[in-house]
């Protein structure tokens, strides 16, 4: 799988499309396509280069949100957000409004935004997303119009397990890809928003490749998002947090890095370890693997795991961190 957050082109330059028979038509649809799709704007954040996910996510990222309240509340993904010492929001119509990043919620990966003066744009109203079914049409939509939207299907529902120590039970997969899914606006056929573009992914081999865009559902915002309105984060108390990078490949669970100064690197967990266990209790994928590492309790519980490298074993001892502690906090305004 190619890192998710590769830089994309900067969503305010006019010089790409979707190719025209990818596009929605306004015509094939019920509702006021060219007026909904006014609610998705374009987002650039600037982190500083001292801040800890700038070696990983850069220092400038830029991506797409939905607005989903008349004060100017807009939901993106949060990776985006994540450590921005300024946000920007550009609208179809070239204007540039400042925002300021509220939440970014590490369970789910939404992030919130806040406008900073108007935007005067139609609000998405959140749509149903556990009626959502395979093959059930959709628009994946950036900043920009038709013309920067593609016609898709789900194609999946099902468990995503990702690298970085993430996890949703349930995801969407849709196709054809959104070439730039950053922060996406997942557009029901009733023209309400069903979920958050996140990754781009693969499938098959180097003859017959299918590309995928992963959606973070709506519905995994409902229940959190007056916790975050108010607090920055969920009621929910932090995870375990070990600050690795895990694969899964044919030799198991390995180790592809730790974050700088995170709890595995401090606890002496290499790249190439291969992970044989936590507690005692193996683990072969990536959804087992955090499911047991998040089981030991609330950030700051120790984690033990057993893993392979040199040819023998070794038991390491992990104390796990709360993510969030690692991230710088947003500039009050």
């Amino acid at each position: 799988m190619p890192n998710p957050l590769d830089p994309q082109p900067p969503m305010d330059e006019p010089d790409w499309d979707i190719p025209a028979n990818l596009q929605p038509a306004p015509e094939d649809y019920g509702f006021d396509l060219e007026r909904t799709l006014r609610g998705v704007v374009g987002l650039r954040a600037n982190i500083p280069a001292d801040a800890f996910t700038a070696s990983t996510l850069g220092t400038e990222r830029l991506g797409s949100g939905a607005v989903i309240r008349e004060d100017g509340l807009v939901l993106t993904i949060g990776y985006l957000i994540t450590e921005a010492e300024s946000v920007w929001l550009i609208t179809a119509d070239g204007r540039a409004v400042p925002g300021h990043p509220l939440a970014f919620d590490q369970t789910t990966g939404f992030g919130l935004v806040l406008a900073l003066g108007r935007l005067d744009l139609p609000v998405l109203e959140l749509g149903n997303s556990d009626a959502v079914t395979l093959g059930t049409p959709a628009i994946l939509a950036a900043a920009g119009g038709p013309a920067h939207a593609v016609e898709a299907k789900i194609i999946g529902r099902q468990e995503f397990a990702g690298y970085w120590e993430y996890l949703l039970d349930e995801a969407f997969f849709t196709a054809p890809a959104h070439p730039f899914w950053s922060g996406t606006a997942l557009i029901g056929s009733d023209g309400k928003l069903l979920g958050t573009g996140s990754l781009i992914l693969q499938q098959g081999d180097g003859k017959r490749r299918m590309d995928m865009n992963m959606v973070v559902p709506i519905g995994l915002l409902r229940p959190i998002l007056d916790d975050l309105l108010t607090t920055g984060r969920s009621k929910a108390l932090p995870r375990p947090w070990l600050g690795l990078y895990a694969m899964e490949s044919d030799s198991g669970l390995v180790i592809g890095g730790t974050a700088a100064r995170g709890p595995a690197e401090r606890a002496g967990l290499r790249q190439g370890d291969r992970i044989l266990s936590v507690a005692d209790e193996e683990v072969s994928d990536l959804a087992s693997l955090w499911r047991k590492v998040w089981s030991a309790g609330t950030a700051g519980a120790p984690v033990v795991l057993r893993v392979g490298r040199d040819g023998g074993t070794q038991t390491v001892r992990v104390t796990s961190a709360d993510r969030v502690s690692f991230l710088r906090a947003p500039r009050l305004h």
